[in-house]
């Protein structure tokens, strides 16, 4: 498997889970990102099947709908992107603790 379609994997199962963790349908995540309604589902769809990738423009603003940083959609561990997931929402204090132990 090439670097380039495990990235586009990793993308498009992100998405997936980011979307599913927010309880929005394919089609109300595109809306809410910006995609004109009659083809917000199928896009979302495709993105998430791989079919298609997202601009970067895009992406950021499915990250802004979902909540999630940019980096989220794109690391390659599970455990870091659970991390990159969580992280805003952690304490300032929380955040020290994870990092000292870095």
């Amino acid at each position: 498997m090439s670097k380039s379609t495990s990235k586009d994997q990793i993308f498009s199962r992100r998405l997936k889970e980011a979307r599913l963790i927010a309880g929005h349908s394919q089609k109300q995540l595109g809306i809410l990102a910006g995609i004109d309604e009659f083809v917000a589902s199928s896009r979302i769809n495709r993105y998430e099947k791989g079919v298609h990738q997202a601009n970067i423009d895009v992406v950021q603003q499915l990250a802004i709908v979902l909540d999630v940083p940019l980096a989220y959609f794109y690391t390659e561990d599970d455990d870091l992107a659970s991390l990159i997931r969580n992280w805003s929402k952690l304490s300032l204090e929380r955040k020290k603790k994870i990092l000292n132990l870095v």
